[in-house]
Formats: structure tokens, sequence, C-alpha cells
């Protein structure tokens, strides 16, 4: 008996998922281009490997578990570093003094200050850190007269004078060396004020944040990170892949860098996942 068509067997149809699996490249092959990346770069991302090997985000997290495990790299947010690039950070456990590290790095530091005045052009309302770079960059604010100065630097007041911009000071207790001004009540004045725009000054940053001396300072810094519409951070290159005691953020918690040399490949990868803007000093180019 000839059955009815609907009885025919048909042949069975792989889901597309399953053909799909078979062309991804295998572990093998992913890990040698993951490496490979590296050994050019210093660096991958998850995204951009992901693309470039037509495979998931999470396949792409695997293998660097792998890799990471097996020694080959470190694992960052977003991505890896070369495991022999990529060195422990130094640890900074004694704040210099003020007028030492005003002389440490003052020609990088001056060019930073200039890039910052201008990316300041026009800001009415400018909170500016303590510390060497800030002062440097208050000089070069002195022409803005039609802006407001809040800083809880005694030194940036005294620096700016009569004949320059307002200047506005927290209440509350002064570091002598530093000559910075905080505590609650610093913080609490400041915290009720919105700005235009934050410089801060660092001792410190890795791919984990920005780091500082001091826990008073930190909380102010911290302060003009919460309370800003653009969030500024000036670091000289001698301060990547350098700790000290406190941390003060992540890379995600302000928008610019700027800087005077190219970060290194881990700090630059994690800045990138970061979305934050490089601002190289006296270079015509920056990094999106």
């Amino acid at each position: 008996m000839i059955g009815n068509e609907g009885d025919r067997e048909t042949p069975a149809v792989q889901p597309e998922g399953r053909a799909a699996s078979r062309a991804r490249p295998l572990p093998q092959l992913r890990h040698a281009h993951i490496l490979n990346t590296l050994a050019a770069t210093g660096a991958v991302q998850v995204s951009a490997i992901a693309e470039e090997l037509g495979v998931s985000d999470m396949t792409v997290r695997r293998d660097l578990i792998d890799l990471e495990n097996a020694g080959r790299l470190v694992r960052i947010h977003g991505g890896a570093v070369d495991a022999e690039k990529n060195r422990p950070a130094a640890i900074d456990r004694d704040e210099p003094h003020f007028e030492a590290r005003m002389q440490r790095q003052h020609a990088a530091k001056d060019r930073i200050a200039a890039a910052a005045a201008r990316i300041a052009e026009g800001c009415r309302t400018i909170a500016l850190d303590v510390g060497t770079t800030t002062l440097l960059l208050a000089i070069r604010l002195r022409s803005q007269t039609q802006a407001k100065i809040f800083t809880n630097s005694v030194r940036i007041a005294s620096e700016l004078g009569s004949d320059g911009p307002e200047v506005y000071l927290p209440g509350g207790r002064m570091r002598r060396d530093e000559m910075s001004i905080g505590g609650s009540t610093a913080v609490a004045q400041f915290q009720a004020l919105w700005f235009d725009i934050a410089f801060v000054g660092v001792s410190g940053i890795t791919p984990g944040g920005l780091y500082d001396y001091s826990f008073d300072d930190a909380d102010m810094k911290r302060i003009y990170l919460r309370r800003s519409g653009i969030r500024v951070v000036l670091c000289d290159a001698s301060k990547f892949e350098r700790m000290s005691l406190v941390h003060i953020a992540t890379l995600r918690d302000f928008n610019i860098l700027v800087t005077d040399a190219a970060p290194p490949p881990a700090i630059a990868a994690a800045l990138a996942d970061a979305a934050v803007r490089v601002e190289i000093a006296g270079d015509a180019t920056s990094s999106p």
C-alpha cells in the first residue's frame, strides 16, 4: 500500500544554532587569536574579539578565564591585558612634601595645566581640587574673571588673589603642608553645590581607578566628581600604575583624563571601556 504523502519521512533539519556552532573557531584557534592580539597591542576588549571571531561575548569571557588560569593574561573589566607587560602597581606609602611634588615633572604638569585651561574656557562655575597641577591650572585661570572658582586649596585661593575670578573656600580644618581644607563641614558645604566643571588631581591611576594619600582630600575629590557636569582628572604619566592609601573612584566616575603621554595598554583599555576621553597635553590629537 502506498502511504499518504504526509506519512513520508522527511530529512531532519538541524537547528540553525547547531549549524552555527559548527562554524565557530575551535578554542585553540580562539586562544591563539587572543594571544596574538595581546602580543601586538598589549590589551584586548571582549566586544572587539567577539566581533572578529564571530562568537558571543560570553564565549570570549570564558576563553579569557582559561587563559588567565594558564597565566597567559590578566583580565580587566571588559577585556584583558598582557600578563608579562602588566606589572603590579607600585604603592606610594608616604606623601611627599608639596614643594618636592611641585618640582617633580614640572614641565609635564604645566603642559597639562595649559590643556586643562582650554577645556575650562567658557565655564562659569569651576571646581579646583588641591594639588600641584591644579595650582598651575589656577594660575592660567586668572584671566577668566567671569568665572567663579570653588576650591578647598588655600594655596589656589591665595594665588588667584583679588583681581581674578571670584573664589569660594569651604570652612573646615586645614592640612598644614598641603594647605587643603577638609572635614565634614567642608564636605557638607560643597555637597550642596553644582559645578559646570571640576578638575581633580590624583597621586596614582590604575585600571582599578584613582588614588590619593589623604582621607580628607579624597572626600572632597569625590564631591567634585559627583557634583560636576564635566569631570576632568589631571595626571602626569609618572603616576600611571601607581597606588596610594585611598581609593577615590573608578574610571567610570570621570569624563576626561588630561595627561602628558599615552597611558600604558592596561590603563588605556580600561579607560576606553569606561568611555573616558584622553587628552594628551602638547599633542594635536586625542583619543575619543
